[in-house]
């Protein structure tokens, strides 16, 4: 059934869905008819841009609240008094916020966990055939060209072939080559735009998805190591440690625990 929202029923939940900000909205309406609905206990939602608009109508003040990627920086300089991240989905109080897409699911499972138990929200995963559910506190992945900008595209490519060659590293030198550089031509691309040398953020690239792994699957920890292109199960576990401070076995009993 849809009803102008000023006419609907004392509502438990309300989610605010948006494609887009570019639209015209009087803020000041929006803000008037949501809060008419809002009760101590109401819980207000914002899915993709509905964040941005949550927002304009002064209803995410002092909360940790997430949009799409590409509407990050506005929703940080429009409004300097949110918490702005580029998590999947945000929690906070009675304030929620996802940034659309496959993540909606994972915080829909997120809320059905938190109402109804964990199991339950795995049973219903299953359902849908989700292989795992990502936490809210896992990143959006923001598209290489976009946090540099469009002009630099022999560092996108390289970084673009460091993601395909997880399992099997490249050397610096074949990246170079394949993305037709020197050597010395790709360390500066890095060093000035990403803070750091190939190598290391190469390294930083495997073990960022080795843990991810380690949370959200059931592989071993050496098929981990093996998958992510470290030689043997103790070259993995120490150069996980000594990124992480903690060893991949540690990791994987954290997530057991909880």
């Amino acid at each position: 059934m849809d009803l102008p929202l000023a006419h609907a029923p004392k509502l438990d939940v309300l989610v605010v869905l948006a494609d887009e900000v570019g639209i015209d909205i009087a803020a000041d309406e929006l803000a008037r008819v949501i809060g008419s609905q809002l009760g101590e206990h109401t819980m207000l939602a914002g899915i993709n841009c509905g964040s941005y608009w949550l927002a304009r109508a002064g209803l995410l003040a002092g909360h940790r609240a997430t949009i799409h990627w590409q509407e990050i920086s506005r929703l940080s300089d429009e409004f300097p008094d949110v918490i702005v991240s580029s998590n999947l989905y945000e929690i906070d109080g009675n304030r929620l916020t996802s940034t659309g897409g496959a993540a909606t699911f994972d915080f829909m499972m997120a809320l059905v966990a938190a109402n109804l138990g964990q199991e339950f929200a795995a049973q219903l995963s299953e359902v849908f055939s989700m292989e795992r559910l990502r936490p809210g506190s896992e990143r959006q992945r923001v598209p290489l060209a976009t946090r540099i900008g469009g002009s630099q595209p022999k560092l996108t490519e390289a970084v673009s072939l460091m993601e395909a060659n997880i399992e099997e590293p490249l050397t610096t030198d074949d990246i170079a080559y394949y993305v037709g550089v020197s050597r010395r031509q790709l360390e500066r691309l890095f060093k000035q735009y990403l803070g750091t040398v190939p190598s290391k953020y190469y390294l930083e690239l495997r073990l960022n998805r080795a843990r991810q792994l380690l949370q959200q699957t059931s592989k071993s920890i050496v098929q981990i190591g093996l998958a992510c292109g470290f030689s043997s199960g103790p070259h993995f576990s120490s150069t996980y440690r000594s990124h992480f401070n903690i060893t991949p076995r540690e990791e994987r009993a954290q997530r057991t625990q909880g």
